[in-house]
């Protein structure tokens, strides 16, 4: 998580302010180091290619600033679901050799996220939603998924979240 350090007028000019990096990100750099000094190059390639998704979102947009904890676990969990998505693509196009390198990235990558929820869990936290908000029926299930969303946090595919809100709503 970023945090701000105020430092005094006399150390650093006027009221100064200094981010401490994410926590995540140093232990991406570090593990890097490690996977370099190892020489495995599956988790040489996976990390390097996520510090660079996380330097490209960091920069992108008006202003350059540094990602916390909550926003790095996002870039990685959109990287983790193209690594899924380009194995399933290569494997259809039987390019099985590429595709078990895909799928070697992605779990790489799953090493830094959350763990996923169970389909109990995701079930408990989707009917909660939908009592809090009173949703019923199809029309409300923006509602539902708008109070769910920030709940699930990464723990759980997007799509998979959806399929439950229909069920439950189409029930």
């Amino acid at each position: 998580m970023t945090t701000a350090v105020l430092l005094p007028a006399d150390v650093a000019g006027p009221l100064s302010k200094i981010d401490v990096v994410a926590e995540l990100k140093d232990r991406l750099r570090a593990d890097l180091n490690a996977a370099m000094r190892a020489r495995d190059q599956v988790r040489m390639r996976t990390l390097r290619m996520a510090l660079a998704s996380i330097t490209n979102e960091e920069v992108a947009g008006a202003a350059a600033r540094d990602l916390s904890d909550d926003e790095i676990v996002r870039v990685l969990t959109r990287e983790a679901r193209k690594r899924k998505e380009a194995a399933e693509a290569f494997s259809a196009a039987g390019r099985d050799g590429q595709a078990a390198a895909e799928r070697a990235e992605g779990e790489v990558l799953a090493g830094y996220l959350p763990a996923q929820l169970s389909d109990d869990e995701l079930a408990a936290l989707v009917a909660t939603a939908i009592a809090e908000t009173g949703a019923s029926g199809m029309a409300s299930m923006g509602l539902v998924m708008r109070t769910v969303t920030p709940r699930i946090a990464g723990r759980a595919d997007g799509a998979r979240v959806a399929a439950e809100v229909r069920r439950r709503l189409s029930a």
